[in-house]
């Protein structure tokens, strides 16, 4: 066989458990390769979390499965693991190499068929064909995967790939999940920033279809909350140091407004963050409201914990389960002989050599001496890898059920297995999952969202711990405040600009976003008809002491109770009164020469002007009505004319006669001397008169 290249080989390296049944699995073992390095697919330092841990739960699982006589008795299920280093043209060559395997394997059957009629021969046996495919880890890699396995009706059950884009049963057919879609992850972290008020942020993700697809969703729900985004951006997870500064500087320039940072992000992603803030020296500027890439993960946060601290993060609801534990902690780089880079993890884990081993790495020179329970913390999307798994038996056990009713072991009806029957029935597949929680398939093979949210909190000077703070489902957030912040006062603000004070709108200025604005105050007249718009009341109204509305004006008048009133009803009184009184005395002495003499009957339109002067005293101070109105309008003029008219009338009459008696000679008697001449003349003088408007 000719000698492969060192990383081609390592590549080809992978776990293979034969059984009668074999089930693919792509995680990713080792790093993605770093930024320098990607074009020669070289893949990076190996995992103990995402890659060692996966492995080993995928074979014990399937352990477990094997001795359970309730789950496809009689048959052994088997696996073929692949290291996809979480990059999808790594894990693409990896796919090939499973369909490669599938198609070798037809030939192979077809072959021996042929064998076995002509010659009887006996042709050696290859791997049997995977059935399915658990993983990968990352939704990028994940949708290439299920470009090329869909092809071959292989059907692919994903343990946290999120993606939105996966759900598209026409573009994915084969393709299933048992975490929710991030539609449901974006909601929590809206949820989130909307409930301390967040209203002005800045959106960072990951370069890839995980980021890309979590943050288009996160940036339309927040437009609809009215949460604007300060600044967006994206990187790649293997991006180098100064791609993560420059970041980092545009991040600063919307300081000190937008301190909230909301990251749809790979775990990756995250600890570039937290490198470039302590490089920045931006320790305590940011607050990260990380999505489930982040999660509870120390690996993100390890040595820069001091950046991370007060970050709140979302992690998808898992229990740990304590049977992995069990078995995980006690196993040995000499007895653990089917896990191929079990060798490679246990020196790269503790700076060690295994001395006399095949995969003895140079690098190091103590011996191996420690044990996994020292710094052990368990992958915690565990539940997930192990529920993938089962779903797949379970569907598998529910087809051999409904194809080989009786029949313990495959039937010809399940040789060779279709791809596409074995989809329907992990379709409706569902039972109780690791932890008891129930797990099932919607019909775009989503599984429901129910989320934890973490805080990574500084517990004393050295410590620092996530811990949990609330909750996330269909049902709505729970957040236990208290566990976070200190008091009300201790919540960082992230807004751009203050709320408007009472009788002022907010105007935008050009080019900036919805949450920027300068308030200004609305006129006297005017009210709040909304939060960017004044308007002025109509006539009569005025607006109200909320600014909310119009209200009209109330009509102020005297009341006949004021001081103001009684003064001028007494005096009023008192003048009808006294006009009554000289009134009746005229009447009573109307023929007497004192009362001829005083021109008797300009002196009565006198007294009927004086009382008509008093008697409107009493339609001024009575609550407005349109007789009063009228009765104001013409009594307040007619009552000075009257008086006035008849004393200047009776003024000339008496000017007249005291002009003609300083004649010697009077030929004849003056003209219009008598009262019947008087009175039409005072009418005559009275009719320009003009009156007051009544208001």
């Amino acid at each position: 066989m000719r000698n492969l290249p060192a990383q081609a080989s390592e590549r080809r390296v992978l776990a293979h458990i034969p059984g009668d049944i074999n089930i693919g699995a792509l995680f990713s073992v080792h790093h993605q390769p770093p930024a320098d390095k990607v074009h020669e697919r070289k893949c990076g330092a190996v995992r103990e979390q995402y890659g060692i841990q996966r492995v080993e739960a995928m074979m014990h699982t399937l352990d477990r499965i094997n001795a359970d006589p309730h789950i496809l008795p009689n048959i052994t299920l088997g696996c073929e693991i692949r290291d996809s280093c979480w990059h999808s043209a790594v894990a693409l060559e990896q796919s090939i190499e499973f369909i490669r395997d599938t198609l070798v394997s037809a030939e192979e059957e077809e072959g021996m068929s042929k064998c076995s009629t002509e010659g009887g021969g006996t042709p050696m046996k290859g791997k049997k064909p995977i059935v399915g495919l658990i993983g990968p880890g990352s939704s990028s890699v994940a949708i290439q995967v299920q470009n090329l396995l869909q092809l071959f009706n292989i059907p692919q059950i994903a343990y946290s790939a999120t993606s939105m884009d996966l759900s598209d049963k026409s573009l994915y057919k084969y393709f299933m999940r048992v975490v929710p879609s991030d539609a449901q992850q974006a909601r929590a972290m809206v949820d989130i920033v909307k409930k301390y008020n967040w209203t002005y942020v800045s959106a960072i993700h990951t370069e890839g279809n995980y980021g890309e697809s979590g943050m288009e969703a996160f940036k339309d729900m927040a437009a609809k909350e009215g949460i604007c985004i300060a600044h967006s951006d994206k990187i790649y997870s293997n991006a180098g140091e100064q791609s993560f500064d420059r970041l980092l500087d545009k991040l600063r320039i919307h300081l000190p407004k937008a301190r909230v940072v909301a990251c749809f992000c790979e775990g990756m992603t995250v600890r570039g963050i937290l490198m470039a803030m302590r490089r920045r020296r931006l320790v305590g500027e940011f607050l990260l409201v990380g999505s489930d890439g982040w999660a509870d993960r120390y690996d993100v946060t390890d040595g820069f914990q001091r950046e991370a601290a007060g970050g709140i993060t979302i992690k998808l609801q898992s229990a740990y389960v304590t049977w992995f534990d069990d078995y995980y902690l006690n196993l040995q780089p000499d007895t653990n002989l089917r896990n191929p880079w079990f060798p490679e993890f246990w020196q790269h884990r503790f700076q060690c050599r295994l001395k006399g081993h095949p995969q003895e790495s140079n690098k190091y020179n103590k011996t191996c001496t420690k044990s996994l329970r020292h710094q052990y913390a368990q992958d915690t999307k565990m539940g997930f890898v192990i529920n993938a798994i089962y779903s797949m038996a379970y569907g598998l056990h529910a087809m051999q059920k409904s194809l080989c009713p009786g029949y313990a072991g495959l039937c010809e009806a399940m040789r060779p297995i279709d791809g596409g029957k074995l989809l329907e029935f992990l379709m409706r597949t569902n039972f109780s999952g690791v932890s008891g929680e129930l797990v099932l398939f919607d019909e775009n093979g989503d599984s429901p969202g129910r989320y934890e949210i973490m805080n990574f909190k500084q517990m004393s000077e050295e410590d620092y711990s996530y811990i949990y703070v609330g909750s996330w489902d269909n049902s709505g957030l729970k957040m236990d405040d208290e566990e976070i912040w200190a008091n009300s006062s201790a919540i960082i603000r992230s807004v751009c600009s203050d709320p408007c004070e009472k009788a002022q709108i907010k105007v935008i200025r050009k080019g900036e976003v919805s949450c920027c604005w300068t308030c200004t105050p609305c006129k006297e007249n005017e009210f709040v008809f909304d939060e960017y718009t004044c308007r002025m009341c109509e006539l009569g109204f005025w607006p109200t002491d909320d600014l909310t509305g119009c209200e009209p004006i109330p009509v102020q008048y005297l009341l006949w109770g004021d001081p103001e009133p009684i003064a001028a009803v007494v005096f009023a009184c008192l003048g009808l009164l006294a006009t009554i009184f000289v009134t009746l005395v005229f009447i009573r002495f109307h023929d007497t020469p004192v009362v001829k003499s005083s021109s008797r009957e300009l002196c009565f339109i006198i007294l009927a002007g004086i009382c008509l002067g008093y008697l409107c005293t009493f339609c001024l101070i009575a609550k407005p009505h349109v007789a009063y109105c009228y009765l104001q309008r013409l009594g307040i003029g007619l009552s000075p004319a009257m008086s006035y008219s008849a004393l200047v009338t009776k003024t000339n009459r008496i000017a007249r006669i005291l002009a003609g008696s300083k004649k010697k000679i009077c030929t004849k008697k003056p003209r219009f001397m008598s009262a019947c001449a008087h009175i039409p003349l005072e009418r005559e003088k009275r009719a320009p008169t003009n009156y007051p408007v009544c208001l």
